[in-house]
């Protein structure tokens, strides 16, 4: 039911659409319906809902997954037959997600994000919101470092939690007859929750709704000047657009809870979808703090997180916000949640000094020369770069403030970049390459010599913290 019903609901949208643009006069929908043959229509509907439904629940009875001491396993297919592996050592997260559709049936997806392509991950749904949370769990718990009792059987989707499938896949897969203990859920702190107001309010401080204000005040006065409402038709697509860009942020942010457990972060969110995000430790390459123009008067920013498993979400960025809108002192708890120890003995000036110093605030950063407002005349003194134990901060951004923070055992490659003109002046950007997200790290038009000094140095810190860092099962001990 929860799959079926997208093949009958894109049918009926191109009913509708069809019969928005054709008339009885041009055929289309409303002729064909005022016409003898009207029949075809809720026939034709009938038919291509029993062919949704149908390979919908002939792909249930098809999938099935396995979960062992190290991988879990997932096959599925009807035409093509596919199974899946993902090692829990690489495990990068886990998502319960709950559509609109599948919480009318208490059901869930669990989604297994690990380090790899953007089509590394694992889904398995849609189980029963019990199975679901139980299965989370267990492979948490498993992916922590934790041996389980008894091995977990296989299980087939469609059925009851427990029941075996004696055709598992891989000689990972437990015998079918094995009692299953289930892995307790790590209690957890709430750490703080994102009131509806402020989501509200942040919304409407933004450029987009401005734009869309204007977009909207503009097209009144077009109509009313013009007497042509037909206008309205013509740009229907960007308003439609802006104002689904607008609802998505508010839908996907709406009541977004942090808490810290055993497991890592835990985020909750979603007005018509939830998830639930588990990020186990040391998950995250890179975290961006940023505070728009228009947020400045409330003091709120937003934090946004790279992780290797979100690399499909990252144009969407649904995935990868660790708080959407907060006050400062919020920003930096959720902060310390991703790096508890940023190697510093005073970490609330460092970061002071990164969301909102420049070249004229005394600290630890480096910033640009002055020649260097040849190139950026307005965010030039916001450009900078701090180095501590833990981590590199990087600086930018006049009007729109960004402080990054890499931590050095997830610095992944580096790079100077240099154009014609910063030649000329001596300048150069410097770069860290991070996993695919909405986090760049970056700082420009630093002294030539400083970014090339900065590249050496931070290769050696990269290398020394990954030789030094724990175990991918943060539970273990250090072998």
């Amino acid at each position: 039911m929860v799959r079926g019903w997208a093949v009958l609901g894109g049918a009926l949208f191109i009913i509708g659409q069809q019969t928005l643009d054709g008339g009885p006069e041009e055929g289309g929908v409303i002729g064909l319906l005022t016409s003898p043959y009207w029949w075809t229509v809720p026939l034709g509907l009938v038919l291509v809902g029993l062919i949704g439904f149908g390979f919908a629940a002939l792909a249930w009875r098809m999938t099935t997954y396995a979960v062992g001491d190290e991988t879990v396993h997932l096959r599925r297919g009807v035409v093509f037959k596919q199974q899946r592996h993902a090692r829990l050592d690489r495990l990068q997260a886990v998502d319960v997600r709950q559509p609109l559709v599948a919480r009318l049936f208490g059901l869930s997806e669990l989604k297994l994000e690990v380090a790899g392509g953007s089509d590394s991950g694992i889904a398995i749904g849609y189980l029963r919101d019990a199975d679901a949370s139980e299965l989370r769990n267990e492979l948490l718990a498993r992916a922590a470092g934790l041996k389980s009792t008894t091995p977990a059987p296989v299980r087939e989707e469609h059925e009851t939690a427990g029941a075996p499938d004696h055709a598992g896949p891989g000689a990972d897969a437990p015998a079918a007859d094995a009692p299953v203990t289930a892995a307790p859920e790590a209690p957890e702190q709430p750490v703080l929750e994102v009131p509806m107001g402020r989501l509200i309010v942040s919304l409407l401080r933004t450029s987009v709704t401005i734009f869309f204000a204007l977009f909207i005040a503009g097209l009144i006065v077009t109509v009313v000047v013009t007497g042509t409402p037909q206008v309205v038709f013509a740009v229907i697509a960007p308003f439609i657009g802006i104002g689904g860009y607008l609802f998505n942020r508010f839908s996907t942010e709406f009541a977004f809870r942090v808490a810290i457990s055993a497991d890592g972060i835990r985020l909750r969110h979603g007005l018509l979808e939830t998830r639930a995000q588990t990020i186990p430790p040391g998950r995250v390459q890179a975290v961006s703090i940023t505070q728009g123009l228009l947020w400045r008067g409330r003091d709120w920013w937003r934090v946004q997180v790279n992780v290797a498993g979100y690399a499909a979400d990252a144009a969407s960025g649904t995935s990868n916000v660790l708080l959407p809108v907060g006050t400062r002192d919020e920003a930096l708890t959720v902060l310390s949640l991703v790096l508890p120890d940023l190697g510093v003995d005073d970490p609330r000036a460092v970061l002071e000094a990164g969301l909102s110093g420049d070249s004229r605030t005394p600290g630890p950063f480096t910033g640009s020369p002055r020649d260097a407002v040849w190139v950026d005349p307005i965010g030039w003194q916001r450009q900078g770069f701090a180095v501590t134990g833990r981590a590199l901060l990087l600086r930018s951004g006049r009007l729109y403030r960004i402080l990054t923070v890499v931590p050095h055992e997830r610095t992944q490659s580096l790079g100077i970049a240099a154009g014609p003109l910063q030649r000329r002046l001596g300048l150069a950007s410097f770069e860290v390459h991070s996993t695919p997200g909405p986090v760049s790290p970056g700082v420009h038009h630093l002294a030539a010599a400083d970014a090339a000094e900065l590249l050496e140095e931070q290769a050696a810190r990269a290398r020394s913290a990954r030789a030094q860092a724990g175990p991918e099962r943060w539970m273990e001990g250090p072998r």
